[in-house]
């Protein structure tokens, strides 16, 4: 595809994963639903669950099984099940996950105005990188950063220092759109312009008022008005 520069002072835009880029809110959910059969407890609606997805694997067990006490073995016992929830994910991975609608055509433009887009996630490398694989996004990022691609993860910038350089751009000239809070202070610590995703996994007990992005998107096509 023939690349169409214009007058954008934006080269890059990165994108967290979960509830951002993909809506992987149902595979999660699938993934708990099944652990939660696997001891004999009632499944959990996507509507319970999907605001929850974005804090990862430790939230997801939680929401199923409760806090863990502190003593070793409820330690030991929520740690397995934890490694079990993972596990059930990893062999489920791209069942239900899709783009946020809007999101496919939002990536075309960008793609067709030369502008790079690339993802910066906490989630680990061995789901990330299996899961844009099968939905055919790895090879037209300009970067993937993974949660353990690097020793440091958001709400520290490093990552996001990693993705501008892989995109061989500034800063400066990148937008981060997440939907966490992590994110939006990840950005603003790396001067990144930060977009917060309100379309994402963002619970009633946030405030994501408070986080300090630049701007809030209702859908991914709002992303573009930001590039100008």
């Amino acid at each position: 595809m023939a690349q169409i520069h214009n007058s954008s002072t934006v080269a890059a835009v990165l994108f967290d994963l979960d509830g951002t880029l993909l809506d992987t809110a149902p595979d999660m959910t699938n993934a708990l639903n099944m652990l939660l059969e696997e001891e004999g407890k009632e499944p959990l609606s996507y509507e319970y669950c999907r605001d929850y997805v974005s804090h990862g694997s430790i939230a997801m067990v939680t929401l199923g099984f409760g806090h863990p006490q502190k003593d070793k073995q409820n330690t030991d016992e929520f740690e397995s099940r934890r490694l079990r929830f993972l596990d059930l994910y990893e062999q489920n991975l791209c069942v239900d996950t899709k783009l946020f609608v809007g999101m496919d055509e939002t990536l075309l433009f960008l793609e067709e105005q030369g502008i790079q887009w690339g993802i910066v996630t906490n989630k680990p490398e061995f789901l990330t990188l299996p899961l844009l694989e099968q939905m055919q996004l790895h090879n037209r990022a300009c970067s993937i950063v993974s949660g353990d691609t690097i020793p440091q993860r958001k709400p520290d910038p490093e990552p996001l220092y990693l993705a501008a350089n892989q995109c061989g751009c500034l800063v400066t000239e990148c937008i981060y759109v997440g939907d966490a809070e992590r994110d939006i202070e990840a950005g603003n610590r790396a001067n990144m312009k930060t977009l917060l995703a309100s379309y994402g996994y963002i619970d009633d007990e946030q405030r994501p008022i408070e986080w300090g992005a630049n701007g809030a998107v209702e859908t991914p096509e709002e992303i573009l008005d930001w590039l100008w």
